[in-house]
């Protein structure tokens, strides 16, 4: 058995965990591939020159993909299920900028075995993303 995951029993309100990584190019190129998304501000130089922003910018998802990460890997970890993510995108997100993600425990329901975590990104000191996620912890196996 995979066990790589904090137990429910042992998160507390304000436990929090961060990932952080620098957008390139290439992330851009494959996020626009793997999504779809190909629209000009994020994958043309010449479209995006002449847009409000100056430049390309990153796809908001990609930075919001990180709070996946966090949730599957680190806090609570394997098995949980994401279930629920508001997202306000505020700034955008241009290449060479690093984002951190950053996952807050608000609130544990342990009858539900459902934990709300406030959730956002940052370049610097700026919130480039703020929102809220739900995720449920799996039910242990009964052998």
């Amino acid at each position: 058995m995979i066990r790589d995951s904090i137990p429910l029993e042992e998160i507390t309100e304000g436990m929090s965990a961060c990932y952080s990584q620098t957008i390139t190019d290439a992330d851009i190129k494959s996020f626009a591939g793997l999504s779809g998304d190909h629209n000009p501000i994020h994958v043309s130089d010449t479209y995006a020159e002449d847009s409000r922003f100056g430049k390309r910018i990153a796809h908001g998802m990609i930075s919001a993909s990180f709070f996946s990460a966090l949730f599957g890997t680190k806090l609570p970890g394997y098995g949980c299920v994401y279930a629920a993510q508001t997202l306000n995108f505020r700034y955008p997100v241009f290449i060479g900028d690093t984002v951190t993600a950053t996952i807050t425990v608000k609130s544990i329901d342990i009858d539900n075995k459902k934990i709300t975590f406030d959730t956002t990104c940052s370049v610097g000191r700026k919130k480039v993303i703020t929102g809220e996620a739900i995720i449920f912890i799996p039910e242990k196996k009964k052998n």
